[in-house]
């Protein structure tokens, strides 16, 4: 057995050392950026048509997935294959989750959602800081400082232009799209800087979410459809970078999700 140990980490601690150095190998080019757009546009095109109040909510479409949010759990799943989809030197990430708090009011939902300066409060450790840029009605412009660690920590400075869609008085929908995403060399330290756009492990190059928010059965439903941009699987070390690259987005989907009712609770005293 000592033997077979001394093989198995002869094998897996080079890897580890030469991972950092494996992963950062990545350079996002304008045709992956231009075939995610086009995912992009087709995925909007299709949520723009789930406006109407009977299919507004992703949860309500089965039964069991229903009986799951409204028995507590977060619950999410792929849209595009088993998570992702390749495009030319990258993947696009596509899930959509849905969290249910109860006894909550859609005002006192969005209140939470829109307090940008305390995201850094509740959505931990993901979000390291948060800061409100501006706001003009329903449109905000937001920074946040994020973690991505997953074997290797990578941390990223990001701005996001958010905008809001009341529907009626009980449903509102957003739309959220990066604008900036920086990885920083060195944080935390005096040496801290941001890499060029494009450039470092490729854990994220675009973020785009869509939510939605229903007051309904004594309660709030909040869903969001995540779609993301990140380097492909590279060869070689792919067995140590596929669950970083291929975990993250649906790790974060539900983290994000079931926050964001932490949040909720802890702004009304529940």
């Amino acid at each position: 057995m000592n033997c077979v140990i001394k093989r198995a980490c002869a094998r897996i601690l080079p890897a580890l050392a030469l991972l950092p150095a494996m992963a950062a190998a990545a350079e996002l080019k304008p045709a992956t950026l231009e075939a995610f757009e086009r995912y992009v546009l087709k995925a909007e095109g299709k949520l723009q048509n789930r406006l109407q109040p009977e299919t507004f909510l992703w949860a309500t479409g089965d039964s069991s997935r229903l009986v799951a949010v409204r028995g507590g759990r977060v619950v999410a799943e792929p849209l595009a294959g088993k998570g992702d989809l390749p495009l030319p030197d990258g993947l696009v990430h596509d899930w959509i989750g849905s969290v249910f708090i109860s006894g909550a009011t859609l005002p006192q939902v969005l209140a939470a959602v829109q307090d940008y300066d305390n995201h850094k409060k509740y959505y931990r450790p993901e979000v390291l800081d948060s800061k409100l840029l501006f706001r003009d009605g329903n449109d905000f412009r937001i920074y946040l400082r994020l973690m991505k660690k997953k074997v290797i920590t990578v941390v990223l400075n990001t701005e996001h232009d958010v905008r809001y869609y009341p529907l009626d008085s009980t449903r509102c929908y957003s739309r959220s799209k990066s604008a900036k995403i920086a990885e920083l060399a060195d944080p935390g330290t005096p040496r801290e800087r941001e890499k060029p756009a494009g450039a470092g492990h490729g854990f994220l190059w675009r973020l785009y979410s869509y939510w939605r928010f229903q007051e309904k059965d004594g309660g709030v439903y909040v869903e969001c459809e995540a779609i993301s941009l990140t380097r492909d699987v590279p060869g070689g070390l792919a067995w140590l970078i596929e669950p970083i690259i291929r975990g993250l987005p649906a790790d974060s989907l539900v983290a994000t999700l079931r926050s964001t009712r932490e949040a909720v609770r802890a702004r009304t005293g529940r």
